[in-house]
C-alpha cells in the first residue's frame, strides 16, 4: 500500500494529512501558517517539518508521495526554489510543489480542463488543461495589476467612506455605516484612531461584510466596488481561458475563497452573468471542501485516475477530521 503526505500552507494555518491509496486518511494535524512570504524559505520548511513529522508518527507510515501547495510560492522561480528544498528534505521517495490555488481547484473538480479563480484575503486565478498546460497570474498585489480580495475591499470601503464625509468623493451610506460599526460619530474618528493605534489595523478587515450590506442596500458607491470586484473576477476567467483555448471549450470554473464562497447575491449573480457571457460552455462550481482535500487528491492524481469511490472516501474522511480539529 503506497501512501501520501498532502499539505496546504496558508498565511494563517498549515493542513497535513497523511492518507493511503485506498483512500484511507490515517492522520491530520494542523499548524501555524508557512507562507514563505511571511517566514522566508526556512522559516517555512520549519513550520511544515514539524508538521509532517508529527503527521507521520501518528500514521505510522512513510509517505512515497508528498504534494505541498503553499500560499506564497507564485512566480516559476519560487516553484522550483521550494520544490528542491522540499526534495532536499527527504520527506517522500517523491515530491510535488506549487501554488495553493492549485490545491482549491483540484477540491473543486477532477475535470483535467478547469479553471479555479480565489476571492478571499486576495484575489489568484490558475487554470489547467488535460494536455499538462497551466495558467498563472503572478499574484503579487498592485505590483503586478491585482485588484480586489477582502483585504482590499475593506480598505476601499474605508476610503470610501472618509471621502464622502469630507466631500472629496461622492456621499455614501458607507460613512455613517463605518462610523456606527467602530462606535464613533465620524470615519475622521475612525481613521484618526486608527493612526493612533486605539483602533488596531487589523481590524479594518472587519469591514468587507459591511461593504456588500451597504451595497445590497441600494448605495451607489459601494454597489460600484462590488462591481469592480465581480468584473475583475470574470476578467481573470477570461484571461486563463484564452491561454489555455478554452473560451469555447467545455470546462469547469471553480470559484472559491471567503468573498466568493459568501454568495453574496449582488457579487455571485454579477459574477456568474459575467461568466455566462465570456465561457459560455464553463460549469461554475462554487468549492465546498477544503484545499488541503484537493492536495491529497492531487497526491492520489500521481499514481493515475483516482477511482470515484476513493475521492468520495477522501473528502468525506478530511472533513470529519477537518470537523474534529474545530469543534
Amino acid at each position: 500500500m503506497r501512501h501520501y503526505i498532502a499539505i496546504d500552507g496558508g498565511n494563517s494555518k498549515t493542513d497535513v494529512v497523511v492518507g493511503a491509496e485506498d483512500g484511507t486518511v490515517l492522520a491530520m494535524v494542523r499548524g501555524s501558517g508557512s507562507s514563505p512570504d511571511n517566514l522566508g524559505l526556512d522559516g517555512s520548511l520549519a513550520v511544515l517539518g514539524g508538521l509532517v513529522a508529527t503527521a507521520t508518527a501518528r500514521a505510522g507510515v512513510t509517505a512515497d508521495q508528498l504534494v505541498a501547495c503553499l500560499a506564497g510560492v507564485d512566480l516559476p522561480v519560487e516553484v522550483d526554489r521550494y520544490g528542491k528544498a522540499v526534495g532536499d528534505a527527504g520527506w517522500a521517495a517523491e515530491h510535488l510543489v506549487d501554488n495553493d490555488l492549485f490545491a482549491l481547484l483540484r477540491a473543486g473538480t477532477g475535470n483535467p480542463d478547469a479553471i479555479a479563480v480565489i476571492c478571499g484575503a486576495g484575489i489568484n486565478c490558475v487554470g489547467r488543461r488535460g494536455d499538462g498546460r497551466t495558467a498563472r497570474f503572478p499574484a503579487l498585489g498592485p505590483i503586478t495589476g491585482d485588484w480586489g480580495g477582502g483585504h482590499h475591499l475593506a480598505a476601499l470601503t474605508l476610503w470610501h467612506a472618509a471621502r464622502g464625509e469630507d466631500t472629496r468623493g461622492p456621499a455614501t451610506a458607507l460613512s455613517p455605516a463605518v462610523a456606527a460599526y467602530f462606535g464613533t460619530a465620524r470615519v475622521e474618528d475612525v481613521s484618526a484612531a486608527v493612526h493612533l493605534g486605539e483602533i488596531d489595523r487589523s481590524r479594518i478587515d472587519e469591514l468587507t461584510p459591511l461593504l456588500f450590506d451597504v451595497a445590497e442596500a441600494g448605495d451607489e458607491v459601494a454597489g460600484q466596488v462590488v462591481a469592480q470586484q465581480a468584473r475583475e473576477i470574470v476578467s481573470l476567467a477570461r484571461v486563463a481561458a484564452d491561454r489555455l483555448d478554452l473560451r469555447t471549450e467545455p470546462h469547469t470554473i471553480v470559484l472559491g475563497g471567503g468573498v466568493l464562497t459568501a454568495r453574496r447575491p449582488l457579487l455571485h449573480d454579477a459574477v456568474l452573468a459575467g461568466l455566462a457571457e465570456v465561457v459560455p460552455r464553463a460549469t461554475v462550481r462554487i468549492v465546498t471542501d477544503r484545499p488541503v482535500t484537493g492536495a491529497a487528491l492531487l497526491a492520489l492524481d500521481q499514481w493515475g485516475q483516482v477511482p470515484p469511490h476513493v475521492d468520495a472516501a477522501v473528502r468525506a474522511a478530511i472533513r470529519d477530521r477537518i470537523a474534529d480539529l474545530e469543534a
